[in-house]
């Protein structure tokens, strides 16, 4: 299950945009508020883009998509 609030943490640190990062993954923003809040799953390949986007280290992107 997510951490909704260590993701949301990380995406207001690096300053970037949910619309941003939708456009970036080739999903719609309201798809990608879905994964967000937890109303819908992420996929591997979504996780490992938004590790890359976010610069995620391995134990940001575990504590937060395999916690």
């Amino acid at each position: 299950m997510t951490n909704v609030d260590l993701l949301k943490d990380k995406i207001d640190a690096m300053g970037v945009t949910i619309t941003f990062l939708a456009r970036e993954m080739g999903i719609s923003r309201e798809g990608l508020y879905n994964k967000i809040n937890g109303n819908t799953e992420f996929k591997g390949s979504e996780i490992a883009m938004l590790a890359r986007l976010l610069h995620m280290s391995l134990e940001e992107r575990d504590q937060i998509f395999f916690a």
